[in-house]
């Protein structure tokens, strides 16, 4: 640290920066993805590509399902009910040994073939705060550490940066490359700095139980507690009771929990807890698309008998704030213009640390260019910036490509696309180590090209493409992701070629100096 308090600041930026920015990158990149996470599904699983249904089937039209899960003596079953992003019905169960999903057809009832695939929710959108590193929650706790790291850079940011505004106004896109790249770093820094810190707080509130165990345990006996109570589950804290006991009607149960809400709100999500035991419970989730806060607003009735049970008190100051964050940052309700910012905002998250990396290997490449640790960042900063890029790219591409229903050396289809998916990562990663001056070139070229594959792959294996999209309103969702792709092979194409315009000067300015001496 320097004797100067602004300049110990820029080496406190500087180096949370080099050492978390990878992590930060792959946070803000899944996040960003995650805005979209039901489109994105809709494009990876084509047999869920159904026109909103007309009217609603009954909930007892369900009921199979629930058989099949108390059948299986599973702990819980619920179903989820088709919305504005969605048009398929979602059932669950769960077991100690399994979990249990299918995709049903809200006209017909019948179960949708299975796609093969995790999605979007399924992998891109937990990968974001877990790095799917299970193994005694040290993708959370690696994540917790890359978002303190932030907010801290957020702070030292705006301490080492004189003439903040004027920065953000301030861009020469045809300036030298260093002075380019500090331009962007402070634009985008500056434009989303309420994002970069409402996003960061919101999500380290959200894993609260893990990073500040403490503070909710001096509130709540235990972490469960606290789990019920800011997810609207207290009605689960029951003994498990004896088998043999049967299920209401739900559809009764569901006009009993209408009539509570009032103003014709209705059920997003139901919930059977101890299905078929005597302790059974049965709760409705009101939809929250017209708020930002999660308000958790869930009936619960007894399962065997239908009486009512439960319905949450009005919250504390603490609980409205956390279920405000919460919102906040899932973006549960429905307003399109402001998940469009997001996810704008989210891609400008991600141009703030690819271009803070950037600037840090520019201004060192010629004094450090053959030292190791300028080299693994150099790898680092490609791995983790265009390599992941590359990754979920190929992890689309692997989507369309791969059969439905197959498997390859014992590995289920879904498994095969993540393997894809770390697969090409890794291999981009070596690529930066061992090509250091051709990689932006070439990965730049590799994803311009997968994106437009993927593009291709899903007209050809669906017939579904971005005109079609424009006279079916259901498949907007995938034009729009067939859109984002084509936009983004373009400027990846655009960056590719001066990236190498850049590379072909460099080259001739070595080769004069090499031919004067």
């Amino acid at each position: 640290m320097k004797d100067d308090f602004r300049r110990s600041m820029g080496w406190l930026h500087t180096w949370a920066g080099v050492v978390l920015g990878s992590i930060l990158f792959a946070i803000f990149w899944m996040g960003t993805l995650s805005v979209f996470d039901c489109e994105i599904d809709q494009w990876m699983k084509p047999v869920t590509r159904l026109a909103p249904a007309a009217h609603a089937m009954p909930l007892e039209s369900y009921r199979p399902f629930l058989n099949e899960a108390i059948a299986a003596k599973a702990s819980f079953w619920n179903v989820t009910l088709p919305g504005e992003r969605e048009a398929v019905v979602h059932t669950h169960y769960g077991t100690r040994q399994k979990f249990i999903s299918h995709d049903v057809n809200p006209v017909t009832g019948q179960i949708l073939p299975d796609a093969g695939t995790l999605g979007a929710t399924g992998f891109i959108f937990p990968f974001h705060y877990t790095l799917n590193l299970e193994l005694m929650n040290m993708g959370e706790w690696l994540v917790g550490l890359a978002s303190m790291a932030m907010l801290a850079l957020c702070v030292t940011g705006v301490i080492i940066h004189r003439k903040i505004f004027t920065d953000f106004f301030t861009f020469r896109s045809q300036a030298k490359s260093r002075r380019m790249l500090l331009d962007l770093h402070n634009i985008s820094g500056v434009l989303g700095l309420p994002f970069h810190c409402i996003l960061t707080l919101s999500g380290l509130i959200l894993l609260g139980a893990t990073f500040f165990p403490a503070g909710i345990n001096a509130v709540y006996p235990n972490t469960r507690s606290y789990f019920f109570d800011s997810n609207g589950l207290s009605f689960l804290a029951v003994k498990h009771g004896k088998a043999g006991a049967s299920v209401v009607s739900l559809d009764q149960a569901a006009m009993r929990a209408q009539s509570l809400w009032g103003n014709g709100a209705e059920p997003h999500l139901v919930l059977v807890a101890n299905p078929g035991l005597t302790t059974s419970r049965i709760a409705f989730f009101r939809g929250t698309e017209g708020q930002v806060m999660v308000e958790r607003d869930v009936i619960a009735f007894e399962g065997s008998t239908g009486a009512f049970l439960s319905r949450p008190q009005a919250l504390g100051k603490i609980m409205q704030t956390q279920r405000f964050l919460s919102g906040l940052h899932l973006i549960e309700f429905h307003h399109w213009v402001l998940r469009w910012i997001y996810f704008v905002l989210g891609l400008g998250s991600c141009v703030l640390i690819a271009t803070g990396f950037l600037f840090w290997l520019d201004a060192r490449r010629k004094r450090q260019a053959a030292q190791f640790g300028f080299r693994l960042v150099e790898g680092l900063a490609a791995g983790s910036v265009t390599g992941i890029i590359l990754a979920t790219l190929a992890f689309f591409v692997a989507n369309r490509l791969l059969p439905v229903g197959v498997s390859y050396w014992g590995m289920e289809r879904a498994t095969v696309e993540i393997c894809a998916f770390y697969t090409v990562w890794l291999a981009a990663c070596v690529y930066g180590w061992l090509w250091p001056r051709s990689v932006w070139v070439v990965h730049c070229i590799a994803i311009g090209t997968l994106a437009i594959l993927a593009t291709v792959l899903n007209w050809i294996t669906t017939g579904d493409h971005l005109f079609r999209a424009v006279s079916h309103r259901y498949l907007w969702p995938v034009g729009g992701m067939d859109a984002v792709l084509l936009v983004g092979a373009l400027l990846a194409f655009l960056a590719a070629g001066r990236l190498l315009r850049r590379l072909r000067k460099q080259q001739h300015s070595s080769r004069l100096i090499v031919e004067a001496a």
